[in-house]
């Protein structure tokens, strides 16, 4: 199988993250995908995640 572009990644990642990726997407990218892509965009998912709460709360507060 080919390896999924990262758009497709990206898009997983966040689906994952929310908790709507389906069974069927799941299973196609651990049958397809690279674990290294995907942790990488995870943490780089995670890291922008945080510093966009961070500089929320900072303008706020």
């Amino acid at each position: 199988m080919s390896k999924p572009p990262l758009l497709q990644v990206v898009k997983s990642v966040l689906a994952a993250a929310i908790g709507i990726q389906s069974d069927a997407n799941r299973e196609q990218d651990f049958k397809s995908g690279s674990l290294g892509v995907y942790l990488a965009v995870g943490a780089i998912a995670t890291v922008l995640f945080v510093g966009v709460v961070i500089l929320i709360v900072s303008t706020v507060v």
